[in-house]
């Protein structure tokens, strides 16, 4: 059963447009019935001016204010008189009955001159006004002015019947036009498709043929088309059916044919197997022969053990060689790494001397200051000016101590961070940013003499749990071979450090604009020793170290690629949550 049918949903996008029309003008009709009731009443009182004015004029004249009054009674009597108000030559009011506006705010004490039309109002009042105009020897004298006043209440009583005649009317055409419309669309669509949908059912697969739809029409419509699609298909179908039942009886020869075949395939197996039966025979003769040579053959096995003793005798050697050479390595390693710290400790010593050096003289001189101002005490030779310069000496003295102590921890703190974790390999918790700026200030003692620039690009709020020993020592590394190696010759170098954070991954691209490498260099860059200032010092273990650090201790991946005369770059990438650090070398 449809939850909505397509004929009900198209009958509804019909007769929503129709209802919102016919809304649309109904509206705009009664706009229109307001507007010309409304001009109409304008009119009838501009009529009853001709009607009441010369009484009125008159009896104002006459100063027969009783008579004036009776004949505003009398036009308020009128239904479509809502207010009136009558004024004399001096402007006071004679008479206001029924509802009306504020004379004096429209006019204030002056008369009306000329007739003029009072516009609708926020109340629902709207008016004429007039002047009286008193004819005498050919003379004529305003003797006052008649304000009259309708409403919106009066008009839309005028126009109620016709509203109620509007609506009724559209209410009407519109019942006659959807009871059309259902008749049309049942008659069309909707039992063409259920007689459709029936016939569709009752199809069987297995007797499809000649089962075709049939609508009862002979008009060329969708639903026709649809009749017409749907028979081809069934054609189709039928006669799919006989190319299968075709291929059936095929396929039931083939495999007659195959059984044939396999008739022959056995007997030419008994044929072979007695050929074979001949050939066992030559191989029981061939073994003999065989049992002959495996006599001499042992002979020659019993010499190859012992040779393969002696060989394996010469292998244990070599691990035991090898071994060595596996310690001897961690042995350069760990002198390597030792004497980075011990660089780094040479270097902090000499940033930490500054700060401390400023306390000590500013605590010698506060100490001279307070020695001269307890003398003057004990004399009672102090004078408050003496004591006010002595204050504000010890404040700098304290603002000086207080800056360069804070500053001599700040240095001390870093370095016990990165020498503790340049030391250990514990997995713990760092805010990447602040940590990779404490590395780049624990190297300010080697930069700080050169005009190289180092940029970092980092999250904020990138927190990593792995072991910071590595990424001190990596970035260590990495940082030390571009001041030695990359800016050799170089004045003004620039670092690029940018770190991206790429869901359960970290990614690090180190770029320098140094020297760069050879291809052929670059192609040793992470073997062990391989350096280019071995007649400098150097060991050669610095981007080995990396690449170990990187791959075992953090489980990632680094490659590097360079340019001679157009710097270096490192692209790092490693997994931002470790549980504990792996062994650092194989």
């Amino acid at each position: 059963m449809l939850q909505k049918s397509l004929s009900k949903k198209l009958l509804t996008n019909v007769l929503s447009v129709y209802f919102l029309l016919t809304f649309v003008v109904t509206c705009g009709q009664v706009v229109a019935e307001y507007v010309n009731t409304k001009d109409y009443i304008r009119n009838e009182l501009t009529m009853l001016q001709k009607t009441f004015s010369r009484s009125l004029t008159r009896a104002i004249w006459e100063l027969n204010t009783k008579q004036t009054v009776t004949t505003a009674e009398g036009l308020l009597a009128i239904p479509m008189i809502e207010g009136i108000i009558v004024r004399d030559d001096s402007g006071e009011i004679i008479s206001q009955l029924g509802r009306s506006l504020d004379i004096h705010e429209l006019y204030s004490q002056q008369l009306v001159q000329e007739e003029a039309i009072i516009e609708d109002t926020p109340s629902g009042l709207f008016g004429y006004t007039f002047p009286l105009i008193f004819e005498f020897s050919g003379r004529a004298t305003q003797v006052g002015d008649v304000t009259l006043f309708s409403s919106r209440d009066v008009v839309f009583s005028r126009i109620m019947i016709s509203i109620y005649f509007l609506i009724g009317n559209a209410m009407i055409k519109t019942t006659f036009l959807i009871i059309l419309f259902l008749i049309a669309f049942r008659r069309l669509l909707t039992e063409p498709l259920t007689d459709l949908t029936d016939q569709i059912e009752e199809i069987e697969l297995d007797d499809i043929d000649g089962r075709k739809i049939d609508i009862g029409t002979t008009e060329r419509n969708e639903l026709k088309v649809m009749e017409e699609a749907f028979n081809k298909l069934i054609d189709k179908v039928s006669e799919y059916r006989k190319q299968l039942d075709q291929t059936q009886k095929e396929l039931l020869i083939s495999n007659e044919k195959l059984d044939q075949h396999n008739l022959q395939l056995e007997q030419e197996v008994a044929r072979k197997t007695s050929n074979l039966s001949q050939a066992m025979m030559d191989l029981q003769q061939q073994k003999y022969e065989l049992e002959k040579q495996k006599l001499t053959l042992t002979e020659e096995v019993d010499l190859r053990s012992q040779t393969e003793q002696e060989l394996l005798t010469k292998q244990k050697e070599l691990e035991r060689y090898v071994d060595e050479l596996n310690m001897a390595q961690e042995r350069l390693v760990g002198s390597e790494k030792m004497a980075a710290l011990g660089g780094l400790v040479a270097g902090i010593t000499h940033d930490i001397n500054t700060p401390v050096g400023i306390g000590v003289t500013a605590t010698s001189f506060l100490q001279e200051r307070l020695n001269k101002l307890e003398a003057a005490y004990k004399d009672k030779t102090l004078s408050p000016k003496a004591l006010e310069e002595f204050i504000n000496e010890a404040k700098q003295s304290t603002s000086l101590l207080t800056t360069n102590l804070d500053r001599a921890s700040e240095l001390v703190a870093s370095f016990k961070q990165i020498a503790v974790d340049q030391a250990s390999e514990a997995v713990r918790k760092i805010n990447f940013k602040e940590y990779l700026a404490e590395v780049v200030r624990s190297l300010h003692p080697k930069i700080k003499k050169t005009k190289h620039v180092i940029n970092i690009d980092c999250p904020e709020d990138l927190i990593l749990n792995l072991p910071a020993g590595a990424i001190s020592q990596i970035f260590t590394n990495l940082i030390m071979n571009s001041l030695i190696h990359g800016f050799d010759g170089v004045d003004k170098g620039e670092i690029d450090i940018t770190i991206t954070d790429d869901h359960d991954d970290v990614k690090i691209v180190y770029k320098d604009n140094g020297r760069g490498v050879t291809k052929a260099q670059l192609e040793k860059l992470f073997d062990p020793f391989f350096t280019t200032k071995r007649d400098q010092g150097g060991s050669g273990l610095g981007t080995h170290i990396t690449l170990n650090l990187v791959k075992q201790t953090l489980n990632g991946d680094i490659e590097v690629t360079s340019e001679e005369g157009k710097g270096l770059t490192y692209y790092i990438q490693f997994p931002k949550d470790m549980q504990a650090p792996m062994t650092m070398f194989n």
